[in-house]
């Protein structure tokens, strides 16, 4: 297992943890598949939770040299359908930044808290990409369709108190009470009827996210084509060089 990943269970709770704070939990395919197989193989196991170490649950793929699209897309559709799929609750605890990918994987979860101090960024549109880790369908699911279409066509921030508001996220926390909210769900839902819950859950996912699958498979085949515009080698560049792109929608 990668230190980039931390995983810890602890009476029955599992506990994924993003650790690449220098890079703000950027993901790369190991990292995604990592968590993953820390789902997939999970046993005895009553609750999951997903965090991140440092300013921020994760600020998405880690665009730059060596960066692998396919592969990283590939790591988080099978991260998202590991997070749906389990038959347990999932939370996540956004403790700073989600942009990205990472915007997709905090809301895959059951319930999502977050700190006062974070914010959600579906930053794609500003590298010349479109969204992918099933935020086509994870989003609008939750907040509809024209509050989707401006998170993604705009790339702009949302609050985490603006996410709670909408319904993209269960709750806001001042910084100083995040915890303590964290705990209280640990307890209760890793000491709650543990078949129901995973029924539950298996219910409302296939009722919310019944086309998630084609989602998935619909923004890697988007995704991938994109990652060979012009438009995107320009906003690769721009990024990394911490300036505006200028796309030529091309």
């Amino acid at each position: 297992m990668t230190t980039s990943v931390l995983v810890d269970t602890t009476d029955g709770v599992l506990t994924i943890t993003w650790n690449e704070p220098d890079r703000l939990n950027a993901f790369d395919a190991d990292m995604l598949n990592a968590a993953a197989t820390a789902i997939e193989e999970a046993s005895d196991v009553r609750l999951i939770v997903i965090t991140g170490n440092g300013r921020a649950f994760s600020s998405g793929a880690a665009l730059g040299p060596g960066f692998d699209g396919a592969a990283t897309i590939d790591g988080a559709n099978r991260l998202i359908r590991a997070i749906t799929r389990a038959q347990v609750p999932v939370v996540s605890a956004v403790n700073g930044i989600a942009a990205g990918v990472g915007v997709s994987i905090a809301i895959a979860a059951d319930i999502t808290i977050a700190k006062s101090s974070s914010y959600f960024l579906l930053a794609f549109v500003n590298v010349g990409l479109m969204p992918d880790g099933g935020a086509t369908e994870l989003v609008a699911a939750s907040i509809g369709r024209a509050r989707a279409s401006r998170m993604a066509m705009l790339g702009e921030r949302l609050p985490a108190a603006v996410a709670a508001e909408i319904g993209l996220i269960h709750k806001s926390l001042d910084d100083e009470a995040y915890d303590a909210e964290l705990a209280t769900l640990i307890d209760k839902l890793g000491n709650g009827p543990t078949v129901a819950l995973g029924t539950m859950k298996a219910a409302i996912t296939a009722t919310t996210l019944s086309h998630l699958d084609e989602a998935l498979d619909r923004e890697r085949e988007g995704q991938v084509a994109l990652f060979s515009t012009a438009d995107f080698a320009e906003g690769g560049q721009a990024f990394v060089e911490k300036r505006k792109a200028d796309f030529r929608g091309a």
